[in-house]
């Protein structure tokens, strides 16, 4: 990734079209930000949340996480995609092709080149193709409507429509989704044309079992058509290719339909509920008639309603830094997906959100932001994990297609209640429940899934390794990622001590928060790296501590020790503990110098493309690390370092991200960035950075703000001078949210372009370190 390129890119914009008033601040988004180069982000067309997303599904002979890929071979534009995750791709079903000519046989290879690059806008995407056919897509929630044009010399215009088409997977484990039967009807209306049925499938990144889709579609011009039926569900042999109306199998099946005209309408509308509710869904909300344009301007007005206006700005001198704010603000916003009304699991008057990718990405600085932004929402989305908990017995960590699954670390859905319940959300969220799911986590061994990445315990729910975790107070290596999940138990169990203690459980609250000092006993203080001495370290089944270096990590993967990040950097994540981690680590001076160490250049074998530091600024535990200097009075270098990360690896470009999106997880690190806060997840405290913009309001909703300030701010003057909240002058580094957020506030900030030591008040709190 060229970061310069961002830049140019955001010049040129302006050079280009000259400085727009800020009215509409969907101008801002660049949906192909962080499409490529591992970022996965969709770049289609959907709503905050919106169950549709609408896009592109192409073949390259690698995996195609979004649908979306910068090259290969079009094979499909479908309505559910997901934004963001990795593993194996997760939906792209539901799908149109269009094809030119004779369709002599509908289950071969019917892919096509791009013509040009697609063209990709809030509320609107199109795709050119090499067979003279460009494809615009709208979508509301629910539904999605298709333009085609065809050449006025194509022999013949078709839709293709394969219930079989789904997004497959090219990595070999195991991951990928199969068509297990559907279903299709075709009628005649007045006009046009309609087709309704269904389609089941299985697996993706969650292993997730069979689930059905319903679909119901119009065109707006007359057609003929002929139905088609594979003889298995993978093959490209034809049992039956006819006029019939109908077709129902577990092989593949599809319609092809065909138009005398060159310009073909079509509006889909999905439901998991029935083929009824599918078509009530499309006919409320994109009626017959409804222009591509009509559907672009309500896209547009519900991001900058329910999304973009929450965070605003009058400093619009830098076009970059507002493409990303707002690019951020958007692929942060796409999932999870808001199925209320749409669970075929059970019936419930609870809202159900689906597609969570996952807590493990997302509970470190993502969900406290959704909070923020979207309190309506997010008071939903904690209602809505009660409910899952409820009618299927464990809280998720992810969850995709009605199904739990896959839990890399901890059961982190704990880390989102307590942040949740510190943080004052209350109104219909049961908490005596929301307890009680979190004790599941923590007292309930999950059914062993046998996945076969790390059969050693549950990937699907729940604490794996809880047997090792309430008997011994550590992790033996009997189980995969013995070490970090031990970091993230103990999280978890300070989790479940806040929610306890609020709820005046004093007894539960001292045994989980006993509990949540056991990561200490995965220290082991000979473990030594560049001259620095103690990290969490694998512990064998007889107890005894086994020889590791601290600078890999293995394979870092479901069956080693740690997962996706070395011991160095898991070493900085007992960040409710932080106090005893510096002792530790040896004082805050070693503790300092670990830090500084984990930032220099040339010190890892690894992370070439991050100038081979130990910190990895595209894997979530090393997202809090930046701005633990606060805690030993060095709040400079927690702006020197996360500011020169959000400048290096970041851009709004299709390349701008510094790893998978994770479903806005990359986003939202920036976002706090740009704020000048950061998170401290199931606590009050927010660690203080340096804000980006002159000026900042954030909508807390129910008529409250923060308003953030900055003077003397500039691309190399950031560093704090002085800060006031509330217009009081501010001596620590750190800020609660009774502070700023609860009835909203201000902070103000002087900045300057040389560090200066002005947090001299007490440090941030470490919770379970000042219990003891």
């Amino acid at each position: 990734m060229q970061p310069s390129a961002g830049m140019a890119l955001g010049v040129a914009l302006v050079q280009a079209k000259g400085f727009q008033a800020a009215t509409d601040l969907s101008q801002f988004v660049l949906p192909l930000t962080g499409s490529v180069n591992g970022g996965n982000t969709f770049p289609g067309v959907s709503l905050p949340f919106g169950m549709v997303k609408l896009g592109p599904d192409l073949y390259t002979g690698s995996d195609s996480y979004s649908g979306y890929q910068s090259t290969g071979s079009f094979i499909g534009f479908s309505m559910l995609h997901e934004s963001g995750t990795g593993g194996a791709p997760k939906y792209g079903v539901v799908a149109q092709m269009p094809a030119v000519g004779t369709v002599d046989n509908p289950l071969k290879d019917q892919s096509v080149n791009r013509s040009s690059a697609d063209e990709a806008r809030l509320g609107y995407y199109k795709s050119s193709l090499s067979n003279d056919v460009t494809v615009e897509l709208g979508a509301t929630a629910k539904a999605g409507l298709y333009k085609y044009q065809f050449s006025g010399n194509a022999a013949a215009s078709n839709i293709i429509v394969d219930v079989s088409h789904v997004l497959p997977s090219f990595r070999g484990q195991g991951l990928g989704q199969n068509y297990l039967g559907g279903n299709i009807s075709v009628t005649t209306t007045n006009g046009g044309i309609r087709y309704q049925g269904s389609g089941s499938y299985d697996n993706g990144w969650n292993r997730a079992p069979k689930w059905t889709v319903y679909f119901c579609g119009y065109f707006d011009q007359p057609a003929t058509f002929k139905t088609f039926l594979g003889k298995n569900s993978t093959g490209e042999d034809l049992a039956d290719y006819s006029t019939s109306s109908t077709q129902e199998s577990e092989a593949r099946l599809g319609a092809v339909f065909t138009f005398k005209s060159s310009e073909v309408t079509s509006r889909v509308g999905v439901s998991f509920i029935s083929a009824d509710q599918a078509c009530g869904n499309v006919d409320r909300e994109i009626p017959a008639g409804t222009t591509l344009e009509t559907l672009e301007d309500n896209v547009k007005t519900a991001w900058n309603d329910q999304v973009l206006s929450k965070i605003t700005t009058t400093d619009t001198s830098n076009t970059t830094r507002l493409q990303l704010l707002y690019s951020s603000l958007y692929h942060m916003s796409l999932i999870p997906t808001n199925k209320t009304g749409e669970n075929p699991l059970w019936s419930s008057s609870e809202p159900y959100y689906d597609d969570i990718f996952t807590f493990w990405d997302l509970f470190r600085c993502t969900t406290s932001l959704f909070h923020i932004l979207q309190p309506v929402a997010y008071e939903e989305f904690i209602r809505s994990l009660v409910d899952i908990w409820r009618h299927d017995g464990f809280l998720p960590d992810a969850r995709s297609s009605f199904f739990n699954g896959a839990t890399q670390g901890g059961s982190n859905g704990d880390n989102v209640l307590a942040d949740a319940y510190v943080k004052g959300v209350r109104g219909a969220v049961d908490w005596d429940d929301a307890y009680s799911a979190m004790v599941t986590d923590a007292e309930t061994v999950p059914t062993n899934n046998n996945d076969p990445r790390d059969k050693s315990s549950s990937t699907k729910e729940g604490r794996g390794a809880l047997p090792d975790w309430k008997d011994r107070g550590f992790i033996t290596t009997k189980y995969g990622r013995s070490v970090s999940r031990a970091i993230e138990y103990a999280g978890n169990d300070f989790a479940l001590y806040q929610v306890a203690k609020g709820l005046g459980k004093d007894d539960d609250a001292q045994k989980y928060l006993n509990r949540s000092r056991n990561w200490r006993n995965q220290w082991n203080p000979d473990l030594s790296a560049l001259g620095f001495t103690g990290f969490l370290g694998p512990i064998d089944e007889d107890g005894n501590f086994k020889d590791q270096d601290p600078l890999s990590c293995g394979g870092c993967y479901w069956g080693d020790a740690y997962y996706e990040a070395l011991p160095f950097e898991y070493s900085f994540n007992a960040h409710h503990d932080i106090n005893k981690l510096i002792e530790l680590s040896g004082g805050k001076d070693k503790f300092l110098s670990r830090l500084e160490k984990f930032f220099e250049g040339g010190v890892s074998s690894g992370n070439s493309q991050f100038n081979h530091t130990l910190f990895n600024p595209g894997n979530e535990p090393s997202f809090t690390t930046p701005y633990l200097f606060n805690f030993v009075g060095r709040q400079d270098l927690s702006v020197k370092h996360s500011r020169y990360t959000a400048n290096s690896y970041y851009a709004p470009t299709p390349g701008g991200l510094p790893g998978n999106s994770d479903a806005g997880a990359m986003e939202s690190w920036l976002l706090w960035s740009m704020i000048g806060l950061y998170p401290m997840t199931g606590q009050t405290t927010f660690l203080i950075g340096s804000p980006w913009f002159s000026d900042l309001t954030i909508d807390l909703g129910s008529g409250k703000s923060l308003k953030i300030t900055t003077t003397g701010g500039s691309d190399t003057a950031y560093y704090v001078q002085s800060l006031k909240v509330n217009g009081q002058s501010w001596d620590k580094a750190w800020v609660t949210w009774d502070d700023v957020f609860a009835k909203g506030g201000t902070l103000d900030f002087v900045l300057g372009s040389e560090a200066k030591v002005w947090a001299t008040g007490d440090a941030p709190p470490s919770p379970a370190t000042e219990s003891e």
